[in-house]
């Protein structure tokens, strides 16, 4: 019998117009077809999955190729507010479906073999760290600013992550501190799930209590992940937010293409 769970969930206003709901509808619990704006964008019906994580491998990979063809969107010319609205529900998109392959495979999920080796090396709890969005808008203020500093030193405004205001990062410092403050509460919960581990050899002890347990803590990462991605795109003016998804883009594009090229030659 076909489940169907439909995202509606508000997110950044970016001056764009909103596109319509995302979709998941989840066939069988070894596969399921994204729709976005009434559009098949990904189907993972592959009745010779073994697993809900194997379908999510499948849809991994496409999702990396849709996400460079929005950064490409993202660099052209046209409506890039519009583009930008995209970008942020790709990523919704993302986090709906781990959630649902989660809730199927837990443990799996939180081993990401559909991640390479590099990536793996550099996740916290199944995904990236979500200070590191900070981290790179530091980066790239730096480096615009650097690029432009004779405009800057004349009195020119350039607009661009180069360019942002006093009270732009001083929000940009308390979100950081907010969210390291989460980072810690979660990772500390997942220290705490894994001391429990002599719990789940007692007698009566639940394992699926203890997995469900997991399955939280997962959603709480993923959670704070797309929180976090919307708080920065949200203080940032649009033409800031445009290079900080590019260069968000470019991050997750080039470490998956190291690792992929890594991982080659030793077959992994």
């Amino acid at each position: 019998m076909r489940q169907v769970e439909t995202l509606r969930e508000s997110h950044v206003n970016m001056h764009a117009p909103s596109p319509q709901p995302l979709s998941v509808l989840f066939i069988n619990p070894h596969s399921y077809i994204t729709i976005s704006n009434g559009q098949k964008r990904a189907t993972m019906n592959n009745p010779s999955s073994p697993s809900p994580c194997a379908a999510f491998a499948d849809f991994y990979e496409q999702w990396f190729e849709e996400l460079q063809s929005l950064m490409q969107q993202l660099r052209g010319e046209g409506r890039k507010e519009e583009v930008m609205e995209k970008v942020m529900w790709h990523h919704q998109n993302y986090y709906v479906a781990k959630s649902a392959a989660a809730e199927k495979d837990p443990l799996n999920v939180f081993l990401s073999p559909w991640a390479t080796t590099l990536e793996r090396s550099l996740h916290w709890i199944t995904g990236w760290r979500p200070t590191t969005a900070f981290h790179l808008i530091y980066t790239e203020s730096s480096l615009m600013f650097e690029s432009h500093i004779i405009d800057i030193l004349q009195g020119l405004r350039t607009g661009d992550l180069g360019d942002l205001s006093p009270s732009q990062f001083r929000r940009v410092s308390d979100i950081q501190c907010d969210t390291v403050k989460e980072e810690n509460a979660i990772t500390e919960e997942l220290s705490e799930w894994q001391d429990s581990v002599s719990e789940m050899m007692g007698p009566g002890a639940n394992i699926n209590d203890k997995i469900g347990r997991l399955v939280c803590i997962i959603k709480k990462a993923d959670d704070l992940r797309l929180r976090t991605l919307r708080s920065v795109v949200g203080l940032l003016s649009p033409q800031q937010a445009i290079e900080f998804l590019i260069a968000s883009a470019e991050l997750l594009v080039g470490i998956r293409g190291w690792g992929l090229n890594h991982d080659r030659p030793r077959g992994r």
